[in-house]
């Protein structure tokens, strides 16, 4: 599946917002839910980590209020899709700064540095390469607060100093919130805050228990019950100026099929580096090796995943525009998609736990790509 850049991705949800709110030059793309916005001086946009579109049919088991949002009983709903890849720091950094991957440059789960080979993984960014220099692209919240809108981020206060946060969340003050009681809470003060507010809420809790216990398990349904409870919460203290945006990161597939790295010494042989993420990987491969790994690869996937060379997912418009060299190079010079539901795993570096991880994500299936946005506007 395609991302829609431009028309109904993550990257169009902040522009949509930030014209909402009367931000010049921001471009409201998502026309489906304009109605949801007019008149609107606070928005705030809530994102369920992995609650993908083709789960809201499940997730209507454990939640009243996610069944009457499919039924399209309360608020508009509408599916849009991920960036690529569909994983969380590409989605996150697409959805804070209103861009597409290939502009803002966190184009990958794991990618390696152009400058120095060293590998940096989004999630746990210590902040080296410095995330200032490493995401240059202005925020949503620094755009919106020189206009004058109040900023703010609602999430675990753990995340506060990482280095995503500091590339992606620059502009707006931080409200630390751990549970979802917690981000409801914190979410409706934050939007109290100045004449227009612009409020982020993030809660993992669904894609974290995907992960270990698979979509559709009973501890899955229980974490869709608990942030349905939190999208409750949120309507009910929400301002009669006020606006609820809910969307997702990405979705994610129950794997049955995995590929251990660390089994097959053969794939090393001419790849300097690894990164990515279980279900698309990137290949750093030495000079001259790459056609020689694409076919050693191909052989070991045996039509399991698609193997590219970085110019081929470049040309199919994956990441949107890639506009410097230093992005462009950050790509593997191979890219492997998983199909279906394969994984990739055993990689040298990544915690051990990830072989046993059974919700995966970051591939092109539709049950990856496609999320929902549900507007809501009070009043």
């Amino acid at each position: 599946m395609s991302p829609a850049y431009g028309t109904g991705t993550l990257s169009d949800v902040m522009p949509t917002a930030l014209a909402a709110l009367g931000v010049p030059g921001a471009d409201g793309g998502l026309q489906p839910i304009r109605g949801e916005l007019e008149g609107v001086k606070r928005v705030a946009v809530l994102l369920l980590d992995g609650f993908g579109y083709h789960l809201l049919g499940q997730a209507a088991q454990a939640s009243a209020t996610i069944g009457d949002i499919q039924g399209g009983h309360i608020g508009t709903l509408i599916p849009i899709t991920a960036t690529v890849p569909s994983s969380t720091p590409i989605s996150l950094a697409s959805l804070a700064t209103g861009q597409t991957p290939g502009r803002h440059g966190i184009i990958g789960f794991t990618v390696r540095v152009p400058d120095t080979g060293d590998l940096v993984t989004h999630i746990r960014w210590d902040g080296s390469p410095d995330p200032e220099t490493w995401q240059p692209v202005p925020t949503s919240f620094e755009l919106a607060s020189a206009d004058g809108v109040v900023c703010t981020v609602v999430s675990n206060g753990s995340f506060r100093d990482t280095g995503l946060t500091r590339a992606i969340y620059r502009g707006a003050d931080w409200f630390p919130a751990a549970t979802p009681a917690e981000v409801a809470a914190e979410t409706i003060s934050a939007l109290s805050r100045g004449e227009r507010t612009l409020v982020y809420a993030y809660l993992p809790d669904v894609d974290t228990v995907g992960h270990f216990h698979g979509i559709g398990s009973t501890q899955w349904l229980d974490a869709v019950a608990t942030v349905a409870e939190t999208i409750d919460d949120i309507l009910t203290g929400l301002p009669p100026d006020a606006a609820l945006l809910v969307t997702a990161d990405h979705g994610m597939v129950n794997t049955t099929e995995k590929l251990l790295v660390d089994e097959h010494p053969d794939l090393h042989r001419g790849v300097e580096s690894i990164g990515g993420d279980g279900r698309m990987r990137y290949l750093y491969t030495a000079p001259g090796a790459r056609e020689d790994v694409a076919d050693t690869w191909k052989s070991a996937v045996a039509g399991r995943a698609e193997i590219l060379r970085r110019e081929e997912a470049v040309e199919r418009g994956w990441f949107g525009p890639v506009v410097t060299e230093s992005n462009l190079r950050r790509i593997g010079d191979l890219v492997v998609v998983c199909r279906d539901t394969f994984a990739i795993v055993g990689v040298e570096g990544e915690p051990q736990h990830l072989k046993r991880l059974i919700g995966q994500h970051g591939g092109l299936t539709a049950a990856e790509m496609a999320i929902p946005l549900w507007a809501y506007r009070n009043g």
